[in-house]
């Protein structure tokens, strides 16, 4: 089980890393939120996290030490949120999850000591696709750069599974063309994927239309041996189209799932090392 795994793989939180977690309230239901602290910085930037899994599994805690390294690598606090899951909770379920918690931790940053002036967000596969999604939605909700950075590890950007990388990794290694098939399925439904390209809801196809506002300062990780790569691909392309600050970088080597594979993989944390430090030379530009 993909718990199973990721309980047996966590490894001791870095020494200047403190965990705790807090409860937001969400229609009518309440999400865990697990805040990773840097113990040295005063007011620190706000990251907010979202695990990946395919939208159907996944939480902070098989995610917990891609959030606690993370922290201490850009010095930010690292809000893991664990959204609910399909196919009980199907779309758009996940996605108003994000929103909300991002929404709700954006409104809480003075109280909970951190930087009133900045927030991003960050996700790995499924989790990036809820993060670039609650960040548009967010931003033009409020006609204002709430949002005003993201880091995107490996992300799924769009019902197509047509794609040169998912011809050249339909059998893996790692995730495969059938297994992202299935997860859409749980996610959004076959009446939906079906669309594949027609799908014009930019909560699924995260390119199906025009941003309203001016994108967030991207950095778009992707892994070289991954049916998702051309997915990130595409939408740091697309970000760029539309005139945001991109960085995109492709993990020679790398399969999906990689982030997960750290500090033990020295390749893997190497990539995740320079995704972190090109995030924050992006904080520092804006």
């Amino acid at each position: 089980r993909f718990e199973d795994v990721a309980a047996r793989s966590r490894l001791p939180d870095p020494e200047e890393i403190s965990v705790t977690d807090l409860a937001i309230p969400v229609d009518g239901a309440a999400l865990t939120v697990r805040l990773f602290r840097p113990a040295t910085v005063e007011q620190p930037r706000l990251i907010v996290y979202f695990h990946g899994g395919g939208w159907v599994v996944g939480s902070p805690e098989t995610h917990h030490t891609v959030a606690a390294l993370l922290a201490a690598d850009t010095q930010c606090v690292v809000a893991s949120v664990d959204y609910r899951l399909a196919p009980e909770y199907a779309f758009p379920t996940p996605c108003d999850d994000a929103v909300a918690a991002v929404q709700w931790l954006a409104a809480s940053r003075e109280s909970l000591g951190l930087n009133p002036e900045f927030l991003a967000v960050a996700g790995d596969s499924a989790g990036a696709h809820l993060a670039a999604a609650a960040a548009r939605i967010v931003n033009e909700q409020h006609r204002a750069h709430i949002v005003q950075a993201q880091l995107l590890i490996y992300p799924v950007a769009a019902p197509l599974l047509t794609t040169e990388s998912y011809r050249a990794f339909a059998n893996g290694p790692g995730l495969t063309r059938d297994e992202m098939a299935w997860y859409w399925t749980q996610f959004i439904g076959a009446e939906e994927l079906a669309k594949g390209a027609a799908q014009d809801d930019p909560r699924i196809h995260l390119m199906a239309s025009p941003p309203a506002m001016l994108p967030p300062a991207s950095v778009v990780l992707v892994a070289a041996n991954d049916v998702l790569r051309d997915d990130g691909l595409a939408y740091a392309n697309f970000l760029v189209r539309h005139d945001a600050p991109v960085i995109t970088i492709e993990a020679s080597g790398m399969t999906h799932g990689f982030a997960r594979l750290q500090p033990d993989a020295p390749r893997a944390r190497e990539w995740m090392r320079r995704a972190a430090d090109a995030f924050t030379g992006v904080f520092d530009d804006l």
